[in-house]
This record gives structure tokens, sequence and C-alpha cells, in this order.
């Protein structure tokens, strides 16, 4: 079944690699011959809409499952035939599945005493993990005792008490409200560069933001492929099609000289309809159909002439009080630079392919 195979070279070898990764469940191919390569150290994402099959992917590195086709290789050693406990690899899940009727402290080494470790070492390292995770002073407290973000801080904690090589984060934060969860966001991007030298993370989340805030590098997952893998800014700047442009962020598509190209709503400005744009810059004449104040932001959505519309964001940096009434309606000019367009080869390029993939009977 494994189609991994060792580097002749003797090049580095990925802390995480897949190698046509397969798996069918039903009519339905959840992931169609994969490749992944994980670097060692890095923070790395798979992000993807709900059915893109960053998910299965996840559970195929830690051998929860067992793919139909292709193999993977944790540090150049096929593991592909091995069962998740003889992985070097820990799973952190959107649930804590805390014991409740122990300290956290318990909880934290519970795995250390399933495997053998004596008490005063696992207290030891159960010590040093709560301070990684800054809760060294709730370790004699039980979980009904902690906020949902300190629970969520236990089971990371539970998780890198075993020192895996690979640490697997599927959704962690999903249950979180969304100031908790930024302010976690940023604590696993501290935690991951303490232990970048050691362990090597991997993160799965349908959250755009999330994903741009924490990663070093992300898998733009659609359909069972990866459209994109690139840095945060490559992924939002450089869009490779049009399914990346719009899952990650909000992306304009125009069509010019025969090409379709993505702008940004942040690189458009809004100008009075008698200005004259810059030099190098394009521009098209419209009408101001909806206006969405956001707090740091104004969105406009501006139907052109021309029978496209485009979307427009206008940081509100300065004192306006106009209502969006008095903006709607309104004339106005978008002009935008050519370099801030990005030309796309039209929607994902798993579509492309779909029609190629065939179900195995």
């Amino acid at each position: 079944m494994s189609e991994v195979q060792p580097d002749p070279r003797g090049a580095p070898a990925p802390a995480v690699s897949a190698r046509g990764l397969r798996k069918v469940y039903g009519d339905v191919v959840a992931l169609a011959r994969l490749e992944l390569d994980v670097w060692p150290g890095e923070f790395f994402t798979l992000l993807g809409p709900s059915g893109s099959g960053k998910t299965t992917t996840l559970r195929l590195i830690a051998g929860f499952e067992r793919p139909d086709a292709g193999g993977v290789a944790l540090d150049g050693v096929d593991v592909t035939s091995r069962p998740p406990y003889q992985r070097d690899v820990n799973t952190v899940f959107q649930d804590y599945a805390l014991f409740p009727h122990m300290t956290i402290a318990e909880n934290v080494a519970y795995g250390l005493m399933v495997n053998g470790v004596g008490r005063r070492a696992r207290a030891a390292r159960a010590a040093e993990a709560l301070r990684l995770v800054q809760l060294a002073e709730l370790g004699a407290r039980k979980p009904i005792q902690l906020s949902g973000g300190q629970r969520q801080r236990v089971a990371l904690a539970r998780a890198l008490v075993n020192r895996p090589r690979v640490l697997l984060l599927d959704e962690p934060l999903g249950a979180l409200d969304l100031k908790l969860r930024q302010d976690m966001q940023l604590e696993l991007k501290r935690i991951q560069r303490e232990l970048s030298e050691d362990v090597t993370f991997v993160y799965v989340t349908h959250d755009q933001d999330e994903a741009l805030t924490m990663s070093d590098r992300i898998a733009v997952f659609s359909t069972g492929r990866i459209e994109q893998v690139g840095t945060p800014r490559e992924i939002y700047e450089r869009p490779a099609n049009e399914f990346v442009a719009g899952f990650v962020g909000t992306s304009n598509v125009v069509a010019r000289d025969g090409r379709r190209c993505t702008v940004r709503p942040e690189k458009i400005r809004l100008l009075p309809p008698d200005a004259a744009a810059p030099d190098g810059e394009l521009s098209e004449l419209g009408v101001v159909r909806e206006v969405v104040y956001l707090g740091a932001t104004t969105r406009y959505v501006v139907a052109l002439d021309n029978g496209e519309t485009l979307v427009a964001m206008r940081q509100n940096d300065e004192s306006e009080d106009g209502a969006a009434s008095e903006e709607r309606g309104r004339r106005v000019r978008l002009a935008w630079r050519a370099q801030h367009m990005t030309a796309v080869d039209g929607f994902a390029a798993a579509d492309a392919q779909r029609e190629h993939e065939e179900v195995p009977q």
C-alpha cells in the first residue's frame, strides 16, 4: 500500500510526508492522490471548508484510519501500516476530554502514567507542561473550576507532555468565543515558537483568519485536493485560482484583456466620479449599492457601469459621521493598481480534474 520511499540523496526528511494518499468512503472521494510535505518545526495549517479532506488527512497522519492508496512517513520513516500508538504524534481535539475526577496535574500526567513513567518524573514533566501553557499555579484544581480557554490549554499540555515529534490539532479552538479564540491563537503561536526545535505543529481549521494569524505555511483544501500551498502572504496576495481567492478572505474577480484576475477590496480606492485615476492605475465608474460598517473598516458594494460588481474597503481612520443611507446611490470611481491584480486560471484545480476521478467499485 505504501508509496513512501527514502530520499537517496540524503536530504533532510520532512517531519510529515504524504505521497499519493487516497481515501474513499462509499461514493465519496475524501482524498484524491494527496501529495504533501511538512518541514520540521513548522506551524503548518490544513485549511478548507467542511468536507474538503483536511480532517481525513489529519486522521491518516495520526493512524486513526488507513489510506486506500499511498503512504505516510514521519521524519523519513514509513508509518503507513503502524497503529497510532506506534507513531510519534499526539492529537488535540476540539473536545477537551478531560477526566473530571482528576486534578489538572493528574490529567496532564495521565499519558505518562499509562506509559510507565515513574511518579516523580511524571510530576516534574507535568509541571513543566503546565508552565509552558501558563497554568503552573492551577495543577491542584479540577477541570470544572477552569474556563473553556484554560481547559483547552490543559488538553494542549496533556498532548505535549509526551514530547511528540508532531502535534496534530483538529480545530481545537472551535468551541471558544471570538475573543478567547483570538487570545488562544497568539498563545498557540507562542508555544509553537518555544518548541519549534522539537515539535512540528499540523493544524486543521476552516477559519481563514485563524490560519493567516498562526501559520508558517498553509495548504488550502477543496474536494479532496490541495489547491495551493504557501505562506499566509502568498496565499492571500497571490491566490492560485478563484477558489483560493474566494475562500481566503474577500476577493473581486474582474475580466480584463481576456483574462480573469482577482483584486482584494482593500486595494481598491473610492474616488469622486469626476476624479482622474492616477497614472498607471485602472479605474471604473459605478454606483454604491450597499454600505456595511465593520468598526475598523467600511465595506462598499459597487455596481459598475460595465455590469460587474466590486467590493471596496475603506479604513475608518478619519472622523466621518455620514450615514450609510447617504452613501447608497452615490456615483463613484473605483481605482486600483495593475500590480494588485492576480491572474487566475478559473475555478479550483479540483474542478478540472474531478471528472477524471474514478471511485473504485
